[in-house]
């Protein structure tokens, strides 16, 4: 996998467009969205790129971020990584498919109506683990031919809102009211946004010159997902469009006021490839961590088995079916616990990020995220917007009393207790030989 398909691969891993930022508006308006949306990579996703760009060039392994944990903490963390990795994957790996459904739907709601929204979603499952199969590399550069279809609507609408707004000249909107979202709620859809930078180090066995390709693709990244994010907003802001017309799926509706119902189309079929493309390519992350997991002993040897291309092919397996099993669960209102899982993973590799400096100072780094200083210090900004997402989840309820905040603390819980078991199977087995 060359440059160019990393840098799809991991904008589709974090972001796939524009989709899901509608919301943002909702909570801030369009100059509060657009700030948030700029400023926010600075301490969030710059500090993660960097931490990425150090490890992956000095540790290219599969199973990337498990792999830095293990070697910097040992293996208990290790385990306590890829588990919160893998937990957060069953919230996350939900909506995917739920967002294909809802744009399909926009082409005509009888395609989605009943069983055929389930069997849908079960579709998309199936596809991208049967694309998975083919290997990273394949789904690398297919990935470009996503990114181009996926982008290539907005790129009209951006031009068709900024042609509107400079010919029509109507009263740029922003600034707007929120509508019924509270700003802490605008600022944690961004933050899930604008997260998962590091799953695209779990494929550096299929990248080509990781050490090198690694911390210029997580840059690329990061500027391509903000472009994606920011022109639009700031297209429909000088078109005049009001934020109150805006909710999640709504994109079609601002591409059919300023191009008609062709570009609609276009963008409602966009949607579609942002659920599979973003589904497809988390795949190819998530199903490493078993894989390598199982190489190191603390799982199943059969997850470890690979076809003639590479691909863990037991482990795409297992993770499809348990994702299949997930999608009917509404799981796509469940942004804080994702946050929190990711948060408390995100935060294991920027300690390993520290630990390794000062456990393997001659350990070659072809990148180096600043001094041994910085190093310690890069993951401050992340552990403090992490802190801000686990204070406004404090009273969110899930299921009766129980909060958002206790669910996750529970799956957290549940790490050290599965290692136990794991271990003291791995102890007996020599006793048994």
């Amino acid at each position: 996998m060359g440059l160019l398909p990393l840098v799809a691969a991991t904008f589709f891993m974090v972001s796939g467009g524009p989709y899901g930022i509608e919301d943002i508006l909702g909570g801030a308006g369009y100059f509060k969205a657009i700030l948030i949306l700029l400023i926010l990579p600075i301490f969030w996703s710059l500090p993660t790129a960097l931490m990425i760009g150090e490890l992956a060039s000095a540790i290219p392994a599969d199973g990337g971020f498990y792999v830095w944990v293990r070697r910097a903490l040992g293996p208990f963390w290790g385990y306590q990584e890829s588990w919160l990795s893998l937990a957060a994957s069953i919230f996350d790996m939900a909506l995917y498919p739920s967002i294909f459904v809802l744009y399909l739907g926009k082409f005509d709601p009888a395609l989605t109506a009943g069983w055929r929204e389930y069997a849908w979603k079960l579709a998309v499952v199936a596809l991208c683990c049967a694309w998975n199969l083919l290997g990273a590399p394949a789904v690398g550069k297919d990935s470009v031919g996503l990114f181009l279809l996926l982008t290539a609507p907005f790129a009209v609408l951006v031009a068709l809102g900024v042609w509107h707004g400079l010919a029509a000249h109507p009263a740029a909107v922003w600034g707007a009211p929120s509508q019924g979202v509270d700003f802490s709620t605008a600022l944690l859809v961004a933050l899930w946004n604008y997260m998962g930078w590091d799953n695209a180090s779990t494929v550096a066995h299929d990248v080509d010159n990781p050490q090198r390709n690694y911390a210029r693709g997580m840059m690329l990244a990061i500027l391509l997902t903000m472009a994606s994010y920011i022109l639009p907003l700031a297209a429909m802001a000088m078109a005049g469009m009001p934020v109150n017309s805006f909710s999640t799926g709504d994109w079609a509706t601002a591409a059919r006021t300023l191009g008609g119902p062709l570009l609609a189309l276009a963008v409602v079929a966009g949607g579609c490839i942002n659920g599979v493309g973003m589904f497809n390519a988390l795949a190819m992350s998530y199903t490493r961590l078993p894989m390598a997991m199982a190489e190191d002993g603390m799982l199943p040897r059969i997850l470890a088995a690979r076809n003639r291309r590479g691909a863990p092919w037991a482990s795409i397996l297992v993770c499809g079916i348990g994702w299949a099993l997930a999608i009917g669960l509404p799981f796509e209102r469940l942004i804080s616990i994702d946050l929190i899982l990711y948060g408390a993973s995100l935060l294991l590799e920027f300690v390993a990020l520290a630990v390794l400096r000062f456990r393997e100072p001659d350990l070659p780094r072809p990148f180096r995220a600043g001094n041994r200083l910085t190093a310690c210090l890069l993951g401050l900004g992340p552990a403090l917007l992490i802190a801000y997402a686990l204070w406004s989840s404090r009273s969110e309820k899930l299921i009766g009393s129980l909060s958002a905040l206790a669910f996750a603390a529970l799956v957290l819980l549940l790490g050290p207790l599965l290692y136990a078991f794991i271990w003291g199977l791995k102890k007996q087995r020599p006793a048994d030989a």
